[in-house]
């Protein structure tokens, strides 16, 4: 039987995780797995968590969004430990890329019975940036600015923050001249936006990246090259089923490493948190995170 280590953003989903996680633990102990439940005390207090958790024999469960699981995803690594999810932010992409339930029956089962599977995560290295793990995208440009609205926006319902976001990025944005350089291969773009992606999903449900695949060893880069604001609007609808990428102004590129500059001042987001304004540099950690999930169909 499994035991856990459920650790909960409390703000995650506008104040959701922490009352997702009770019916969670108590379907859980029901089948008499071992459950603790902690709540973040912040990055170092969290890595510290995850040490105890992985030495005890535990499976961490990241409860929130997309930035909570970025958050311990490093820590689970470098642990050498199992990581799962309880999707209960506004996002939850790299969730939905798993095929993770959201409902409490059926994620209890996932955790008590799914086997462990090895995916890729991206370590992510720059000036401003420090060194950070991410579980599903690097982007900067108008998805960078749309991150930047979506924390701002907690006062509208959680399911047009991710909209609204993105259309007042969009009549907001300027385009942006990008040095991107994939695998030691140099590349110049004046564009909207850049993204570099472990996962297919993001922007809360948003397939940015349809051929992006979690355990591939490779990074997708998908470039949305400088169009009007009204051709941008029109192709948004077409984010959601990934065939965007149809368009003469997208441009996808796939590597191992990938850095993204740009002159212009211009912040980098991954997994929907910031990471503080470019250059930055991406690299594939194939295979390095452990994640109890369905199997892929």
């Amino acid at each position: 039987m499994r035991s856990f280590h459920c650790i909960v953003n409390p703000v995650s989903g506008g104040g959701r995780a922490p009352a997702s996680v009770v019916p969670l633990a108590r379907l859980l102990r029901d089948a008499g797995a071992a459950v603790e439940v902690s709540y973040s005390p912040g990055p170092r207090g969290c890595a510290r968590l995850v040490r105890d958790a992985v030495g005890a024999g535990a499976v961490v469960v990241a409860v929130g969004g997309d930035g909570m699981v970025s958050s311990l995803a490093g820590a689970v690594v470098e642990a050498r430990g199992t990581l799962a999810v309880s999707p209960s932010g506004r996002g939850n992409d790299f969730a939905r890329a798993l095929g993770c339930p959201s409902a409490a029956e059926a994620l209890a089962e996932m955790l008590l019975h799914a086997p462990a599977r090895s995916v890729d995560v991206i370590e992510v290295t720059g000036p401003h940036v420090g060194a950070r793990t991410v579980v599903g995208s690097v982007y900067a440009g108008v998805d960078s600015r749309a991150s930047e609205l979506v924390d701002r926006a907690h006062r509208l319902p959680g399911a047009l923050q991710y909209p609204y976001a993105a259309v007042r990025a969009l009549l907001e944005h300027r385009p942006a001249d990008y040095d991107v350089l994939v695998d030691g291969e140099s590349h110049t773009f004046r564009a909207a936006t850049v993204v570099v992606a472990g996962s297919a999903y993001y922007g809360s449900g948003m397939r940015i990246a349809p051929s992006a695949v979690l355990d591939d060893g490779l990074l997708d880069v998908v470039v949305i090259r400088a169009a009007s604001r009204r051709a941008l609007l029109r192709s948004l609808p077409r984010l959601y089923d990934g065939s965007h990428v149809e368009l003469d102004e997208v441009v996808v590129l796939r590597g191992r490493e990938v850095s993204v500059g740009t002159s212009d001042p211009v912040l980098g987001y991954g997994d929907g948190e910031r990471l503080g304004p470019l250059p930055v540099t991406a690299r594939v950690r194939p295979s390095a995170l452990q994640v109890l999930a369905p199997e892929p169909q």
